[in-house]
C-alpha cells in the first residue's frame, strides 16, 4: 500500500476527487497517510476531517520559507510518505524540499504547460484568446511549473465561455488527469528522456 501525503491551501477539491477516486478504486493500492495545509482555515482541511483523515495545519505566516518546508517535511516523513501531491498548495516549495522527495512530488496546473504558468491560468488563457487549453499534470523541480509533464488533458475554449465556465471545464479534466498521473508514478512504468516522460510498454 502506498502512502500518498496531500499538500493545500484551499477548498482542495483535487485533494477531494483524489479521495473518491481512491474510494471507487480508481487509483490502486494507495491510501492518504495525512493531509496538510499551511492555513487554518482552508476547507480542505475540514474536509479531510470530515473523512477521518489525519489533517495537520502548519502554518506559514511569520516563519521563514525553511523552517517551515523542514516541519512539513518532517511531517510528510513521519506519516512515511511515499508521493506528494500538490493539491492547491500555494507556496513555492524550497529546492531543499524538493530535493527530499525526488520525482516523488506531483502538481496540477490548469493550463497546457509551458503556456500561462503561475496564478489565474485561466484567466490568462481567456485574455490571450486561445481556443484550446486545459491542465497538466507534472513533476515539481525547483523551478515554478516546470517539471517534466505526466498528463495533459484539452478543453476547448467556446465562444459562449467565460473565465469561470471555461475554469469549470478544466477543473472536471483536472480531476481525472490527477487520478491517471498517480497510478502512473505508483506503477512506475515510464522513464524520462530530457524532459519527456514515456511510458513503458
Amino acid at each position: 500500500m502506498h502512502n500518498l501525503g496531500i499538500l493545500l491551501s484551499g477548498r482542495g477539491s483535487n485533494f477531494v476527487a483524489i479521495a473518491d477516486s481512491m474510494d471507487a478504486d480508481r487509483i490502486a493500492n494507495a491510501r492518504i497517510s495525512v493531509v496538510i495545509s499551511n492555513k487554518a482555515d482552508a476547507p480542505g482541511i475540514a474536509a479531510a476531517r470530515q473523512r477521518g483523515l489525519n489533517a495537520l495545519v502548519i502554518p506559514s505566516k511569520g516563519r521563514t520559507r525553511e523552517e517551515h518546508d523542514r516541519e512539513v517535511v518532517a511531517a510528510l516523513k513521519q506519516h512515511k510518505v511515499e508521493l506528494v501531491c500538490l493539491a492547491g498548495y500555494m507556496r513555492l516549495l524550497s529546492p531543499w524540499f524538493v530535493q527530499q522527495f525526488p520525482r516523488r512530488i506531483l502538481n496540477i496546473h490548469p493550463s497546457l504547460l509551458p503556456a500561462f504558468p503561475g496564478l489565474e491560468a485561466q484567466e490568462q488563457a481567456f485574455a490571450y484568446g486561445v481556443k484550446v487549453s486545459g491542465c497538466t499534470v507534472h513533476f515539481v523541480d525547483e523551478e515554478l511549473d516546470h517539471g517534466a509533464i505526466i498528463v495533459q488533458k484539452t478543453v476547448a475554449v467556446l465562444d459562449t465561455d467565460d473565465e469561470r465556465t471555461l475554469a469549470k471545464r478544466i477543473l472536471e479534466q483536472e480531476h481525472i488527469a490527477y487520478a491517471e498521473a498517480i497510478n502512473m508514478v505508483l506503477q512506475g512504468n515510464f522513464e524520462i528522456a530530457g524532459r519527456r516522460l514515456k511510458q513503458k510498454m
